[in-house]
């Protein structure tokens, strides 16, 4: 039986390259988008693998962008679609944020739509607050529907900050991808997987420089100091090897089709994870400040029976997942 190809945009991102790794691992062939040749090459050399090639698209917002990677890919009957700008530091939300986001979205759904009948199964990186507010993804029992949006405006995500940038690009972005598939009728079906923070190892490390944003949460532990104050943060977290998973379960199973899979594993603090490095690497223990212990109850772990049944297991928990990136970390400072 030939193996089946599936093509991931954005496939440098932290969560792309586990979501490409998973795909190698089950057999899959993938072809991986990115912005450069350059970029593709080291892809390339860090999976050094005979089923992943790349294409180049540099500007996703750019009308026909991904046409040529379809046409180039009749083969391809799976559309993975996680390149989105994220960045809390921009000069101007609407050009850096909203309408690469947008419009990179529905670049993706018409093309797919004119050039590839074969593509049948299409998956998108959305992201837990497209459903809520920073603080309501704190939440694990919250509930997520097809009708369950932010209430962000797009005035309010071009004016505010660049995270309310950030927050109005996604939900703006997915709601383009839903109205796509209400209005055009595609012959493929959509899952869109909404996250809360997203923790965890890189699927590659070079350094401690330019982690990602989500990843430099977890790093950013070793840098407290004993006798100071431990900053205060507290939400809730899923890690990125799960979110990856939920990526490939999207299309594999029939029962997330047409569904908006909001990813939640269990609470986090700074508190927590400052607690779990001092126990778990006593050569930085010395280092850190002593944290407060949390007392966690069962209603601070997601209840999202659906996802779970879904994705087949359990999620990763706070301790692997913290130990798993502090590991990484301090093998990659030396």
């Amino acid at each position: 039986m030939t193996a089946q190809t599936v093509i991931v945009t954005g496939a440098t991102g932290f969560i792309a390259q586990h979501v490409v790794g998973q795909l190698l691992d089950r057999g899959y062939i993938v072809i991986g988008q990115v912005r450069s040749s350059v970029k593709g090459i080291q892809l390339l050399k860090d999976f050094n693998h005979e089923h992943f090639s790349y294409e180049v698209v540099e500007v996703l917002e750019k009308d026909g962008a991904f046409d040529k990677v379809l046409l180039n890919h009749p083969e391809a009957t799976v559309f993975i679609h996680t390149a989105s700008p994220v960045s809390f530091s921009v000069e101007n939300n609407e050009r850096d944020l909203l309408d690469p986001a947008i419009q990179g979205t529905k670049n993706v759904l018409v093309s797919i739509k004119k050039f590839a009948p074969q593509i049948r199964k299409v998956v998108y990186t959305s992201s837990a607050i497209t459903a809520t507010s920073f603080s309501g993804m704190g939440d694990t029992t919250f509930s997520c529907t097809d009708d369950t949006w932010n209430p962000i405006s797009y005035e309010q995500g071009i004016s505010g900050d660049s995270f309310e940038g950030y927050s109005a690009s996604k939900k703006f972005a997915e709601l383009a991808a839903w109205n796509f598939i209400k209005e055009e009728k595609p012959n493929f079906t959509l899952s869109t997987i909404l996250p809360v923070y997203v923790l965890g190892p890189q699927a590659f490390i070079s350094g401690l420089k330019n982690l990602n944003l989500t990843a430099q949460v977890v790093a950013d532990v070793l840098n407290f100091k004993k006798g100071e104050p431990i900053p205060e943060l507290e939400n809730s977290f899923v890690d990125v090897r799960d979110v990856a998973r939920a990526h490939i379960e999207a299309f594999e199973k029939d029962a997330a089709q047409g569904k908006r899979l909001y990813l939640t594993a269990e609470k986090f603090s700074n508190e927590e994870m400052v607690d779990i490095v001092r126990k778990n690497f006593p050569e930085v223990a010395g280092k850190l400040p002593v944290a407060k212990p949390i007392k966690r109850t069962m209603l601070d772990k997601s209840n999202d029976a659906f996802i779970k049944i879904i994705l087949g297991k359990q999620y990763y928990g706070l301790e692997k997942t913290v130990v798993d990136s502090i590991k990484q970390l301090l093998d990659h400072s030396t």
